[in-house]
This record gives structure tokens, C-alpha cells and sequence, in this order.
């Protein structure tokens, strides 16, 4: 019982940390969904770390002083507690973020998490040969079912019920507990190897070993088909992500189905059988590349959610299934954990680092599909051999559909640019020089903004900007208002976008733009002429690149008179910028007669009740400006902007606006606490 409670306390830790400590970390890095998968490679990489050691270590030192060495580690990740992101490395918004990203999660749950990561391999190799006529296989199983169980219990019981702080501390004391077992555990088998109860690793191996070590061939195999399965989790992972939000409730479902693939085909009860998985194969594959190049269900996200998501559970189900078929004699477990470690850390490096450099829009989705469907082709030949060719044909579909991606990402393109905050798309359509010519920025699957670059048009705002917007309301307002000895505005942006706000700086005026992606200012100052225009009107424009919540904590009260959060990354909103402490601090940049303005316009999430609780608590008054779309102008674009001040008659003249209520049960986020069910759109 001591092994089993073990590997399950260890195991739920283990993936309860992950979503935990990306939360914390999420908002000094812009909010993006990157954040999730380098994350995600930090976890695979110390899993790698932890199953190498598991499988070296044994040897190395024997099964005396290995147990001692253990318990000295386990004691010594107990000196790194409580799991709290140093607020000493927290970025100033301009560092490279990946390399970033890793270091502070090597300090904070480093040495913890590489303890966690040895405990399966470790302890079942352990059981192993203390119990030699048991399977020490069942305890993977009951670890994944532990990480499982962590899973859905963050989204459904911790997260919606506590903030990060205390979620940090209760997993700290649940990780001394753990220690207590694991050292405890540790020393009987350093005793039973002392009295000569538990024979060494080498010999062990040596007594069980039924054959040849594992071949070259069957080693790259398990890399391959372990490979493929975090490839695709991650992939899908970005893709169900990047147009919603990027919070642990949408991280945890893909992460939950993989898993559960670990579970059901480690278990050894037969849930995995190549003639029960094969047509869902080709169907969910099928699926999955018809959703990536037809654009009808693109914005919907019950349809997306469901077809990826069961297509990575039967896809993973089939690459896991064939790990069980080739599992080697239990005295080659580790290596065999090890190695299938290794194929997940190739995974995610492929999809964190590697596609980023490499590729020029997100291909993620259709080169996992395309590797998969290649391993599959011997798993469907085995079933029937006449199915091979189907195999074939889906395998080139699959590939078709990566070719068609990049066909299309280019279609009408000036400038395709990807970098950590995801792909960007600059995009032309109408003859160069003529009135109709429209230049487009679009980030992800989303309108970033657009300007029409004839002379007749070029100085007009275009899509949620237009006068008849609620920033563009907010800004005539302020301007009727100012006093004629004072004409200056002071005019603050977050989110670049193509520069739009600029179309409102006259001579004199003071425009302030923060953006956390250098890649945005350089498509609006090379592809768009806001910018330049305003500053040739001799009003004075900056670009200040960081995170703007963190950028603006280090700057004087600026007396915005409008004061305007649009700093969306695809659909998803950096949540850290829409918190009760983010209103407080955007509330001290603007005037006391100002306006702070933010877009809440989303297809997925209902925004204005959580602005609404804030401005309660903060005693602001608030309207929501929702502006149609107008068929008969091209400029103009579907907006809704909630609008903030601190007195009513500031507001009064708003026209089109109706009051900022309040909705019973809606949540107060914080920095600390958010809870992202509670405003989705099920329905739109």
C-alpha cells in the first residue's frame, strides 16, 4: 500500500503544479498561449531529467546507496518552498520570454518537480524487485490515474474557489507530506537491500532479462509514437487556445484526454485494440484536416473544442496503445520510460521552439496529424492488410492539408511574420493605387486592424475605431470637453494593432502606445501609415514595447484623457489586464476627468459583467457602447467598448451607450483569483 499511495500523491502533485504555476506566471508574460506550451516543454524536459536518472541511478549506485541519495534530495527540495514565482524575476515586458520562461521555473519548482518526476520509474522499478511476481506496469496506470484526478480537480474545485497564493502554499504542504512517504519508502529499501532482501539493479536485471536488450529499431519506435502524441496535445492545445483565452480550464482539457489515453491503455485490462481504434482513426483524422482548411465552423467554438479534442484522445489512444504493444520485459522499464520521455520532450520542443523559428504559421496540427498517420499505416495493415492503401491515402491527406495551410496563410499576403505571441498576417486585396486598395493586419484567425491607403481614405479610422465606437465616442467627447487654453490630448493605447488610435492625434497631442510584440510596431510603421501621418501632423507618438500593465507601474501618473486597452492576442484576452488591480492601476494614469475604455468584443466571453464588479468596488461608473455593423460602410467594423470613469457627468455626453449593470453572480477577478466558466458564451 505504501508504493501505491506514493506514486498516486506523487503523480497528483506532479500535474497539479503545472497549470498552478503557469497562473502565476501567465500574466508577466503578456497573457499569451505560448506561455502554456513553453511551459509545457519545462515539464517534459525535467520529466526527461527525472525518468534519465530513475534508469541510470539504479545502476550507478546501487540499491543501497541510490534510496539514501533519494531521501537527501526529496530533503533538500523542501528548502524551495512555498512554489511562489520570485517577484525578483519578475520581466520588465522586453526579454526574449522562452528563455525566460524556463529559467524562472528551474528556480521556483525546479528541484521539486525533478523529485516528482523520478518517483513512477523509480518506484517501479523498486516494487519490481521487491515484488517480482506482481506487474509494477498497473502503478503507471495508477500514476496517470493520480495526474488525472489532479487535472479535473483544478479546474472544478481549486481554481474556481481559490486564488494562487493559497493554492501555492496547499500544494507545498501536500509536497512535505509526499517526502514523508517517499523517504520513508526509500529507507525500507535501502534496509531490505542491507540484509539482503532485494538483490541489486544489475543483477535483478540480469535474473529477469527473458531476451536481447531492446533493438535501436524499437527504441526510436517508442521516441516516435511518444513523440507524436505530445506533438499533437500541445498542437491542439494552441489551436483550441489561441482565439479563446489562455487560462489552465482550456490548457486542461487536452492535457486531461491524453492522460486518459496513458491510463486506459497502461492499465493491461484491454481498452486498447487495433480493430476497435482503426476507423475512428481515419474519421477523427479526416475530421480534424477538413475543420484546418474549411473556415465555416472556425469561429464555433463547440465544434472546434469537440472534434480536436476527440480526435487527439483516439489519435493518442492509438499512439499510446502501440507504446503498450511494444513494452519491453520489466527489466528494461526504465529505459523504456525514459526513452518514451525523451519522444515527449522532442514533442514539445518541436512545437515551443522549433515551429516558431521555422515555420511561418501555425503547421503544428497538420505535421502531427501527418506523423501520426505514418505510424498508423503498419498499425492498419496488421488489422487488414488491404486497408494499408487507405493508410497511404490518409497519410498524403494529411500532408495536403499542411501544403494547403501554407498555400493559404500566403494567399494576398505582404508579410507573414511569426514569433513567440503567434502568427501575424499582413494582407492586400484591390489594385495597388486605387481607392478599393485595403492593406489588413491579422493575427491568428483575427482582425487586428486595417486601413485603406489611397489619400481619400488613409487618415480615417477603420474597424472598432471609427468615430462611431466607443473609443471614438470617448475620444470626441473629451476633446468637446477640454477647455480652449488646454486643446492637447493625451490620448494612451494598449495593443498597437496597425496604429488606428494615431488617426486621432492632432498637432500637439500626446498618443502613447504600448505593445508587447516588437514584430506589430514593425508591420505598422512598414505596411500602414498611421503612425507616420499623425507624427507628420507634429503630434508626438511613442511605442513603448513590454508588457503594458508592467510598463506602465514604472511610469508617472501620465493624465491620459482616454486611456484604451485593446492588447487582445488572436481572440483571447490577456486576462492579468482585465483584473480588479489592473483597473486600480490604469485608474492612476488617467485624468480625473478622463476615460478608461476597453474592448471587450468577443466572440467566446462576456466581458462587461466582470468590469462591472470592478468598477462596483471601485465606485466607477461605467457604459457599454455597442456599435453595429453598417453594411453601407466599408470602414466601419462590429465594436463593443465598456467605458470608465470616476464621475457621471463624464460619461453624460456618451451617446449610444447604455449603463454598466451588474449581473447577479458574476465574478470579481483578481490578480489572484479568475474563473473563466463563468463568463463564457456557450451560445453566440
Amino acid at each position: 500500500m505504501h508504493f501505491f499511495a506514493t506514486v498516486a500523491l506523487s503523480a497528483f502533485l506532479l500535474f497539479l503544479v503545472q497549470p498552478l504555476i503557469a497562473k502565476q506566471i501567465l500574466p508577466w508574460f503578456g497573457g499569451s498561449s505560448a506561455v502554456w506550451t513553453t511551459c509545457m516543454l519545462f515539464f517534459q524536459a525535467a520529466l526527461l531529467a527525472g525518468y534519465a536518472y530513475a534508469d541510470a541511478a539504479p545502476r550507478w549506485l546501487g540499491s543501497r546507496r541510490l534510496p539514501r541519495l533519494h531521501i537527501a534530495l526529496a530533503a533538500a527540495a523542501l528548502l524551495t518552498l512555498p512554489i511562489l514565482a520570485p517577484l525578483g524575476l519578475k520581466p520588465d515586458g522586453t526579454e526574449e520570454p522562452i528563455s525566460r520562461i524556463l529559467i524562472l521555473l528551474l528556480v521556483t519548482i525546479g528541484l521539486p518537480y525533478f523529485v516528482l518526476s523520478t518517483t513512477s520509474p523509480l518506484i517501479q522499478a523498486w516494487f519490481a524487485r521487491l515484488e517480482p511476481k506482481r506487474d509494477p506496469y498497473r502503478l503507471f496506470a495508477l500514476s496517470n490515474a493520480a495526474s488525472l484526478a489532479a487535472l479535473v480537480s483544478y479546474p472544478a474545485l481549486i481554481e474556481p474557489f481559490t486564488g494562487t497564493r493559497h493554492q501555492a502554499w496547499g500544494w507545498s504542504v501536500l509536497f512535505a507530506l509526499f517526502v514523508v512517504l517517499v523517504a520513508t519508502l526509500a529507507w525500507r529499501v535501502a534496509r531490505a537491500a542491507d540484509t539482503g532482501q532485494v538483490v541489486s539493479a544489475v543483477a535483478q536485471d540480469a535474473r529477469q532479462a527473458t531476451g536481447a536488450p531492446p533493438s535501436i529499431a524499437a527504441r526510436l519506435h517508442w521516441i516516435a509514437l511518444s513523440a507524436v502524441g505530445s506533438m499533437l496535445l500541445l498542437a491542439v492545445t494552441n489551436h483550441i487556445t489561441q482565439n479563446v483565452a489562455s487560462v489552465p480550464l482550456l490548457w486542461v482539457l487536452p492535457l486531461t484526454l491524453y492522460l486518459l489515453t496513458f491510463i486506459l491503455t497502461f492499465d493491461g485490462t484491454g481498452w486498447y485494440k487495433r480493430s476497435t481504434y482503426a476507423g475512428p482513426f481515419f474519421v477523427v483524422v479526416i475530421g480534424m484536416c477538413y475543420l484546418l482548411v474549411d473556415k465555416t465552423f472556425q469561429f464555433d467554438l463547440i465544434v472546434q473544442t469537440s472534434v480536436f479534442c476527440v480526435g487527439l484522445f483516439v489519435v493518442c489512444m492509438v499512439m499510446h496503445g502501440e507504446l503498450v504493444e511494444a513494452k519491453p520485459d520489466p527489466a528494461h522499464l526504465t529505459q523504456f520510460y525514459l526513452f518514451v520521455a525523451l519522444g515527449g520532450a522532442l514533442g514539445a520542443l518541436v512545437v515551443s521552439v522549433g515551429a516558431p523559428l521555422l515555420t511561418p504559421t501555425f503547421l503544428e496540427v497538420p505535421l502531427a496529424l501527418w506523423l501520426a498517420a505514418l505510424l498508423f499505416i503498419p498499425v492498419v495493415t496488421a488489422v487488414q492488410p488491404l486497408l494499408r492503401w487507405l493508410a497511404v491515402a490518409l497519410a498524403l491527406g494529411a500532408f495536403g492539408t499542411g501544403a494547403w495551410y501554407l498555400k493559404n496563410e500566403h494567399e494576398n499576403a505582404l508579410d507573414v511574420a511569426r514569433n513567440f505571441y503567434g502568427v501575424l498576417k499582413v494582407k492586400a486585396y484591390g489594385e495597388e493605387g486605387t481607392e478599393s486598395r485595403l492593406v489588413r493586419l491579422v493575427h491568428g484567425a483575427i482582425l487586428h486592424g486595417e486601413q485603406y491607403p489611397h489619400e481619400k481614405w488613409r487618415a480615417e479610422p477603420t474597424t472598432y475605431y471609427t468615430p462611431t465606437s466607443g473609443f471614438g465616442r470617448a475620444v470626441n467627447v473629451q476633446r468637446l470637453r477640454a477647455p480652449l487654453s488646454v486643446p492637447t490630448q493625451r490620448i494612451g493605447m494598449i495593443g498597437l494593432g496597425v496604429g488606428t488610435v494615431a488617426a486621432y492625434c492632432r498637432r500637439g497631442d500626446i498618443c502613447r502606445i504600448y505593445e508587447i510584440n516588437p514584430e506589430v510596431e514593425r508591420l505598422a510603421r512598414l505596411r500602414f501609415t498611421y503612425l507616420a501621418d499623425a507624427e507628420a501632423r507634429n503630434a508626438t507618438v511613442s511605442v513603448i514595447l513590454g508588457d503594458a500593465r508592467l510598463s506602465l507601474e514604472r511610469e508617472a501618473a501620465n493624465a491620459f484623457n482616454v486611456l484604451a486597452v485593446d492588447a487582445f492576442s488572436g481572440d483571447s484576452i490577456p486576462m492579468h489586464l482585465i483584473t480588479y488591480e489592473a483597473v486600480r492601476s490604469f485608474m492612476t494614469q488617467v485624468a480625473s476627468d478622463g476615460v478608461l475604455a476597453y474592448h471587450v468584443s468577443n466572440r467566446f466571453l462576456d466581458l462587461p459583467p466582470v468590469l462591472a464588479e470592478i468598477a462596483h468596488l471601485e465606485g466607477l461608473v461605467g457604459v457599454v457602447v455597442e456599435d453595429p455593423s453598417q453594411p453601407e460602410n466599408t470602414l466601419h467594423t462590429t465594436s463593443t467598448w465598456v467605458l470608465l470613469a470616476r464621475r457621471p457627468e463624464v460619461l453624460a455626453r456618451i451617446e449610444g451607450g447604455r449603463p454598466l449593470s451588474r449581473v447577479p453572480g458574476a465574478p470579481l477577478w483578481t490578480d489572484d483569483f479568475n474563473n473563466l466558466l463563468s463568463v463564457v458564451k456557450w451560445k453566440h
